[in-house]
């Protein structure tokens, strides 16, 4: 059996968005419980040479549109990083996961071999759509999405490996 690059992509953005969002509604109602104000755990990072929560989440976000983006041949959208509440950032996430199903698995077919061309900082890059996918875009995507969850844990919410891969 072999593994399509849209159910390569996709459904696992898809679905550790989905998990991510349960996180922080589980981080939103800790912040309530705790009488922590929730800008407490929007502006904290693990060191201070890393992003905050909320560039965690933006990151991510760019990372499950981006790559099936690029795979599928479409422009990449834009979002205008601005969040500043977990509403907005569930919002973002929301928007994400709308793009994600609006793409279907035919788009997808020859994607493997399709060169990605993208810019990183000041070097371009060229890459095969699997090498990128598995080798950059994958990667990124979860270091943001596991680190978004780590700076939680570390602000004393409760979440378990079980939410984060989305079984609640």
């Amino acid at each position: 059996m072999t593994i399509s690059m849209y159910e390569a992509s996709v459904a696992v953005f898809s679905a550790r968005l989905k998990a991510l969002s349960d996180i922080l509604s589980a981080a939103e109602q800790n912040a309530v419980d705790r009488k922590i104000d929730p800008q407490v755990f929007l502006t904290s990072r693990l060191a201070p040479d890393m992003f905050a929560l909320t560039r965690q989440v933006q990151i991510a976000t760019d990372h499950a549109k981006g790559a099936p983006s690029r795979l599928a041949g479409r422009e990449v959208p834009k979002y205008e990083d601005n969040e500043a509440s977990f509403a907005d950032l569930q919002a973002r996430i929301a928007k994400t996961l709308e793009l994600l199903a609006s793409f279907s698995p035919a788009e997808f077919e020859g994607s493997d071999d399709r060169m990605i061309e993208l810019k990183l900082g000041q070097r371009e890059i060229s890459m095969p759509g699997m090498q990128y996918l598995l080798h950059l875009a994958m990667p990124n995507f979860y270091f943001h999405v596991t680190t978004a969850y780590d700076i939680l844990r570390h602000n004393g919410v409760p979440l378990s490996k079980a939410m984060f891969l989305g079984h609640r």
